[in-house]
């Protein structure tokens, strides 16, 4: 994309962040940090008379360089809705993908009531739909239509931010979006009062489903709570890789919608794990496509964070690594090259560092990057079990 619009869309994400910011942390009070297992979580407290203490908290996320700045300059910048309207229509008219109307209502309610401040991730197509824009090239697919919302959250970050969204419940908030969506029955034959559901819907038109990491192999299946967002989430394998880490962006709808998606080599590489685990081939098929698209680009823009997040899944043992070597051979031949010349690079840049010859990653049959390590799926990255 020509840099002008690279430029008013990085843009965009900074003034979309911070006017949420200055909508959830308004008034009198001041930001405080905690420090849990040694690592430091920063909280907006302000006057309540109604809380313990006579204080309450609202989560505002890990510390990092990006979040120390926006602290720093709370309420030093006002952003205007006017103007953050106009940047969407040029990015817009410039042809980068934006949601539908619905699944833009939806994301500006969930946005709205805390959502993405409490580190839930949108993951699948409607993530796919921005990292053109993040990523500065026009990606083929994009603009794929979705009659669905899949969004996600660690169990462990739910119970440990503290903190909740402003709203009743999950259901709640997607109403406020379109009133007819229903908290939808979790197995064929169950209501609503008889069983945990992760899914939401209006009739058969667009469903929204909350998912999280499963904590072993045994607990797919039934939903669990996850109390931040007043939902249950779903446990499927693998979305621990997948929502590890995420990043901030903003879906291109209203003002623009500061959302949180998986760090697109991640989502790349998920996709080519979840390809083979389908039984849906036309669904298979587009993972596949959307794949291709990022490891082409990632290749060139992302080299090194490409071959991390390749070590990190291929160290996980066969039942990663099967499905990964099994995609990988089914990719398009530019995609497999772009992904060996990512590893190649990475390869050669440890060589010139540390002159270790390091083994080609891309052979499965020599590829050993680590302890064996939840090979069905199940399990957290090495160096993050998942905290606040």
């Amino acid at each position: 994309m020509p840099l002008p619009i690279q430029t008013v869309y990085a843009e965009l994400v900074e003034q979309a962040w911070l006017a949420a910011a200055d909508r959830d942390f308004a008034g009198n009070g001041a930001f405080v940090a905690k420090t849990v297992k040694g690592r430091r979580y920063w909280y907006w407290q302000a006057a309540d008379p109604a809380a313990p203490g006579g204080r309450s908290q609202k989560y505002v996320g890990p510390e990092t360089p990006d979040l120390l700045a926006r602290i720093a300059h709370h309420r030093q910048v006002r952003t205007e809705d006017r103007q953050r309207h106009s940047m969407v229509a040029a990015l817009r008219a410039a042809s980068l993908t934006a949601p539908d109307a619905l699944t833009g209502r939806v994301l500006i309610a969930l946005e709205a009531a805390g959502v993405f401040r409490l580190r839930a991730v949108v993951i699948g197509t409607v993530a796919y739909q921005v990292y053109g824009a993040l990523l500065g090239e026009r990606l083929g697919l994009a603009a794929t239509r979705t009659g669905d919302l899949d969004l996600a959250q660690f169990v462990d970050v739910s119970g440990a931010v503290g903190d909740r969204i402003d709203a009743p419940d999950f259901e709640a908030v997607l109403r406020r979006a379109d009133p007819r969506f229903r908290r939808l029955p979790g197995l064929p034959g169950q209501t609503h009062a008889e069983a945990r559901s992760a899914y939401y819907g209006i009739g058969r038109e667009y469903r929204v489903e909350v998912l999280t990491p499963n904590r072993d192999p045994d607990t797919d299946g039934a939903p669990v709570p996850l109390p931040a967002l007043g939902a249950d989430g779903h446990p499927l394998r693998y979305l621990d890789f997948l929502i590890h880490r995420e990043v901030q962006a903003v879906a291109l709808h209203g003002a623009g919608v500061p959302i949180n998606v998986p760090a697109p080599e991640r989502f790349a590489l998920h996709k080519l794990i979840v390809a083979r685990r389908r039984d849906d081939q036309a669904k298979a098929r587009k993972d596949l496509a959307q794949a291709a698209q990022l490891l082409d680009v990632l290749a060139r823009q992302r080299p090194f964070e490409l071959a991390a997040a390749w070590h990190e899944a291929w160290s996980r043992g066969p039942g990663w690594r099967e499905p990964l070597a099994q995609a990988h051979a089914l990719l398009p031949g530019e995609a497999q090259v772009a992904l060996a010349a990512a590893l190649d690079a990475d390869r050669r840049a440890a060589h010139a560092t540390s002159h270790v010859t390091l083994t080609p990653l891309v052979n499965e049959a020599t590829v050993v990057t680590g302890p064996e390590r939840g090979a069905d799926g199940a399990g957290h990255t090495p160096d993050d079990v998942p905290d606040p």
